[in-house]
Formats: structure tokens, C-alpha cells, sequence
């Protein structure tokens, strides 16, 4: 790749389309799929836009779901591929989009090297053939998509009947991508799902060709080592590669997040870093029988790279990273909220992020999914639920569906952010007679639910004018709490100045080093979590915390002892990061069991 830097899936909505702002740079973005409705829209939207036609593919067609999001992926691949063709055919001056793509590469890149020595040359014939011959080494940023595998709801007929696992979200949402003209990689996150992994095993196009190349790749979003390792082999053994592992921060990151048991990034980058030889010679041994086994042929170990996300926010930060853990990229999300040439914010949500200070973000559990969510305070979805229960009436109503998987009170699922789902469960809390400070309790949880489905797509209707007249207007959106630091709306080529040092937005901003934020995140999220155990903890309860604590205490010690790579690389202050570890170990002291 020629950017040593990716843009991760941003919500639904915020990202939906950007590859149509980034990819002809040679930059590499996620495409949410798991909207089909949304996906839909988009493609009308950029159809009209482009004097594409568009012939609506309607719910009650056959499959609709899998064959609305290939017609959007290959709207997106035909778009991106003119778009691509056009640049090709600028010329080398500035201002054009052709001078823009090797503008905005790192000056380590040897494409960038070289089109300046090329731009340099007296001879125009000469001159005119070099530059062809460095047009032929460009190519555009990757159409990645994103299937959450949490979000795999069971899908029913007219007459309720259970229309079969090939037809559950996940699953559509794959044999979408899979029939896509991309040749590009599918993001699998939110943890193992077998049913999933069970139906890429048949589709040809993650199997190599004649010459061993893959058409589509696995990338899997992991928060440690055994993680990574665990699902590899479970695809390994179908015959499927992984290309990528992508790590993610479990809390230094944006929408949802998993937190491991006291897992700190640094020390999780530096096992991969030291395990990853054993980790692909494992894996291709187990592949290669698979594959031979399945009838193809065997060539040499396929290409197999690690990224890492979550919490980046200066050069040197990204320097570090991919130079000391010999990473392959790095990912930077959040940050590119701020920028309205890549991403889908609409106006009131821009300058909200842009005002807003540490306190406005916040981990919460406002997810029907059940998994801590990171949440903006001033989103007016959050606003918009406030008034709800100071009606009478909280929850939503629940038109998408995606997020219906609860049956505690209905046979059908039904979605713990909706209206129905709410009233039901605080009507039996209103039966059990608790005490005034259990019931307020309860009801905070029962109601701090909110609708993602149309949340996090209402910004990117929005933005392009294509908000229907009754439609919901409330914006939900998750960013990082590494975007506090950040407070200004951004050109695309200030953002990617910034990633790589030829300018600085945060110089007058006081910020931690990326490990320390991260720390003290983990630190704060098991101060809570022992609060709320205090009155009925179980022994194995404790054991969790102990070793939670365990695993804080070893990471603080490797960063401490980690602090004369980063003198040695970085320029980062190390008596501050000094102080700040030991201030996180007397934080660390004070979590009483």
C-alpha cells in the first residue's frame, strides 16, 4: 500500500460513502453493510449524482438484502474506478487531482520521491514517458466493507416462518459482498461467529486462483493474540486466509467497544510483534492442507499483515507503531469525523464535536446489542431520549429491526432500545416493589438504550439532503475519546499532513501518549465495574478483578520498561510519561476489592 495509514468503519452512515471522497487518492477506507436500507438510499442518491441509472430494488424482491448491497458495492467499485481513470489523465500540475495523490503520500514514499525527480526533468518526450511509467505503479484506495457478527438477526417470512441461516443478517450482508465486482477485504468484527465463517467457506471468491491470488480477503478485527489465533485457525481450516489481522484498542476506540481482562494495546502489539513468524507458518501449515484438500493448488504463504487501531493521534504516535511493532499500517477513525471531505457529519453534529471537551465523551451502555458503546453527550439522539422519558413514553419505535434479539417478553424478537421492548420491562419493574435507589437504578438501564439503526444514519441523510419528511432527525454517533484533543473541522489534506508530521493540529493541546490514555481508561472502567459488584460479589467475581488488576500492573511495568524505545524514537517527554504511569499505579492501588 502506499498510505501507511487506513480510515476504519465510522458508524453506519459516516462512512457509507467514503471511499467516493478517498479512494482515488490511493486511500483505503470501510464501508458499513450491514444497513441494507441504507446502502439502498446511497445508491439512488450517488446513481442520480453521477447520471448513473437506478432501478430500485425493492424489500419483497428475492434476497433483497444480499442484492441491494452488491448493486451498492459495485455502484462504489464502477464510481471509484472512473473516478480513478479521470485522475490518470490530469496532468501533472498542481492543483489537479493527479498532483494531489502523490501530494498527499508520506515523503518516505518512493512514488512521491520519484514524481518529483520526474516533474524536475527538461526533456519533455523523456519526461512524458517517466510519468507514464509512474502512472502504471499508481492504483486506488481498497473498498473495504465491515459485517459486525454480533449483528446477525434471524430473518422471517409473511407468515412468520423462519426463512433459514443463509438468509440471516450476517450472512446476506456476505453473500452481498462476496457477489460484488471488489476485489477488496471484508472486516469481521465483534467476535467469532461459526454459523458466518461456515458460509464464506462457500464462496469462491476467498479461495485463490490459478496463479494464488484472492479476489476477496478476511481481515479480522481482534483485540489480542489468542483472539486473533483462535478464529484464524477455525478459517485456516476451511481453507480460508486471513490477510489481516487489524488490532483494535478495546477502549481507546470509537463505536463499540470490548474490553479485555486488563489487556493493554502495547503489551498485546508487542506478542504479535514477537510471535507473528510462528503465527503464519501455523496457520499456512493448517491452510495449505485445507486447500489441498478441497482440490486446489498450493503455492507460497500468502501475504499476511497487522495494523493497528484505536487512540492514535500524532505523528509520532503512528511513527512509533508501525516503525517499534513493525506494523504494516495503522488506523485512524475519529480524527476524520472532522473532516468533511472523507466522512457523512451533518452541520449541528460538526460544530457540536468541534466544541466539545473531554467530559462530553463517555463509555456507556446505551447499545441494544448489550456491549458498551462510546457515546457523545451533546448528540441530539441522546437529547431526544431525554424528552422521551420526561413524557411518559421512552424507548423508540422500531422500524429497521436490525438490532432485534431479545424474547424475554414476545416469541418474536424485538430490540431493547424500542418502545414495545421498554414499556413491557417497566411495567414488570414497576411489579417487584424495590427500594426508591434500586428502582431509579433499573430504570437508568432500561432506558439508557437508544436506537442505532436510524441514529447512526440519520447524519449522512442529513448531510446529503435526502432526510425524508417524517423521518427521524436525531443524530446518535460514537466517536473515540481520543477526538476531545482534536477541535477544529479539517481539510482532508490537513488531517493527512497530520498523520505524517508536516504539520501538528494538536501543538498548543496537552494530550497523553496514546498507552497512557489508554491505561487510564482501563483504570477507570474497573473503578466502576468494582463499584457496582461491591454488594454482591462473587468469588469468581473477585478472581476477575485480581487478575484484571494483574494484567494493569504487568502492562504499567512494560511501559516503564518500554520508555527508552520511545526516547529513542520519539520525542515524547519521558519524566511526564514517568509521572503519569506512576500516577495511574497509586489509581490502580486505590481499586479496593
Amino acid at each position: 500500500m502506499n498510505h501507511t495509514f487506513h480510515i476504519p468503519v465510522l458508524g453506519l452512515g459516516y462512512s457509507i460513502d467514503t471511499p467516493l471522497k478517498v479512494a482515488k487518492y490511493g486511500i483505503s477506507s470501510v464501508v458499513s453493510i450491514v444497513d441494507d436500507e441504507l446502502t439502498e438510499r446511497m445508491r439512488k442518491f450517488h446513481s442520480e449524482k453521477n447520471n448513473e441509472k437506478y432501478l430500485p430494488i425493492e424489500k419483497k424482491v428475492t434476497d433483497s438484502r444480499a442484492v441491494r448491497i452488491t448493486a451498492y458495492l459495485n455502484l462504489l467499485h464502477k464510481l471509484v474506478n472512473e473516478q480513478f481513470e479521470s485522475l490518470l489523465n490530469e496532468p501533472a500540475e498542481p492543483g489537479t487531482a493527479l498532483d494531489k495523490y502523490f501530494e498527499l503520500l508520506p515523503d518516505s514514499s518512493a512514488l512521491k520521491t520519484r514524481y518529483i525527480e520526474v516533474l524536475k526533468m527538461k526533456n519533455v518526450q523523456e519526461k512524458s514517458l517517466a510519468l507514464e511509467a509512474l502512472k502504471s505503479k499508481l492504483k486506488p484506495g481498497s473498498i473495504d466493507v465491515n459485517i459486525m457478527s454480533k449483528v446477525d438477526k434471524a430473518n422471517y417470512g409473511l407468515k412468520d416462518e423462519y426463512l433459514g441461516d443463509d438468509h440471516t443478517d450476517a450472512l446476506a450482508a456476505m453473500r452481498g459482498f462476496a457477489n460484488s465486482n471488489l476485489k477488496a477485504s471484508v472486516i469481521i468484527s465483534a467476535g467469532l461467529n461459526p454459523r458466518l465463517y461456515a458460509y464464506i467457506e462457500k464462496c469462491v471468491d476467498f479461495y485463490p486462483n490459478s496463479s494464488g491470488v484472492l479476489h476477496k480477503n478476511i481481515i479480522l478485527k481482534v483485540s489480542d493474540f489468542r483472539s486473533a489465533m483462535i478464529q484464524a485457525k477455525m478459517l485456516a481450516k476451511k481453507g480460508l486466509w486471513v490477510s489481516e489481522f487489524r488490532v483494535e484498542s478495546g477502549l481507546n476506540c470509537g463505536g463499540h467497544a470490548f474490553a479485555t481482562e486488563g489487556f493493554l494495546l502495547g503489551p498485546i502489539l508487542e506478542e504479535f510483534k514477537e510471535r507473528r513468524a510462528d503465527l503464519t507458518a501455523e496457520l499456512y501449515k493448517i491452510y495449505s492442507e485445507a486447500l489441498i484438500g478441497k482440490g486446489f493448488s498450493v503455492l507460497s504463504t500468502p501475504l499476511q499483515r497487522i495494523t493497528a487501531q484505536g487512540g492514535i493521534g500524532t505523528a509520532e504516535e503512528h511513527r512509533f507503531l508501525i516503525n517499534y511493532y513493525q506494523l504494516d499500517a495503522a488506523g485512524w477513525g475519529s480524527p476524520f469525523l472532522l473532516v468533511p471531505e472523507a466522512t457523512n457529519v451533518d452541520d449541528n453534529t460538526l460544530m457540536d464535536l468541534i466544541n466539545a471537551d473531554h467530559t462530553d465523551y463517555y463509555l456507556s451502555n446505551s447499545s441494544p446489542l448489550g456491549v458498551l458503546f462510546n457515546n457523545f453527550k451533546k448528540s441530539s439522539i441522546e437529547q431526544q431520549r431525554q424528552e422521551r422519558i420526561a413524557k411518559g413514553r421512552p424507548g423508540s419505535p422500531c422500524t429497521k429491526k436490525f438490532l432485534c434479539t431479545n424474547t424475554e417478553f414476545t416469541s418474536l424478537p424485538i430490540c431493547t432500545a424500542s418502545r414495545e421492548y421498554q414499556s413491557l420491562k417497566l411495567k414488570q419493574l414497576a411489579e417487584q416493589n424495590l427500594s426508591e435507589e434500586n428502582h431509579k437504578r433499573q430504570f437508568t438501564t432500561i432506558t439508557e438504550k437508544i436506537c442505532l439503526c436510524e441514529g447512526l444514519c440519520s447524519s449522512a441523510y442529513l448531510k446529503n439532503g435526502i432526510l425524508k419528511p417524517k423521518e427521524n432527525r436525531a443524530v446518535s454517533i460514537c466517536p473515540g475519546p481520543n477526538l476531545a484533543y482534536f477541535s477544529g473541522k479539517y481539510s482532508l489534506k490537513e488531517m493527512i499532513q497530520h498523520i505524517y508530521g508536516k504539520t501538528n493540529l494538536l501543538e498548543s493541546v496537552s494530550r497523553p501518549n496514546l498507552f497512557i490514555n489508554e491505561l487510564n481508561l482501563y483504570i477507570d472502567y474497573l473503578k466502576k465495574d468494582i463499584a457496582v459488584q461491591l454488594d454482591e460479589l462473587s468469588v469468581k467475581k473477585e478472581r476477575y478483578f485480581t487478575k484484571f488488576r494483574e494484567q494493569l500492573q504487568q502492562g504499567i511495568a512494560y511501559y516503564q520498561g518500554l520508555i527508552p524505545e520511545l526516547k529513542k524514537q520519539s520525542n515524547i517527554a519521558i519524566s511526564e510519561m514517568q509521572q503519569q504511569l506512576l500516577q495511574a499505579e497509586h489509581a490502580l492501588a486505590a481499586c479496593k476489592i
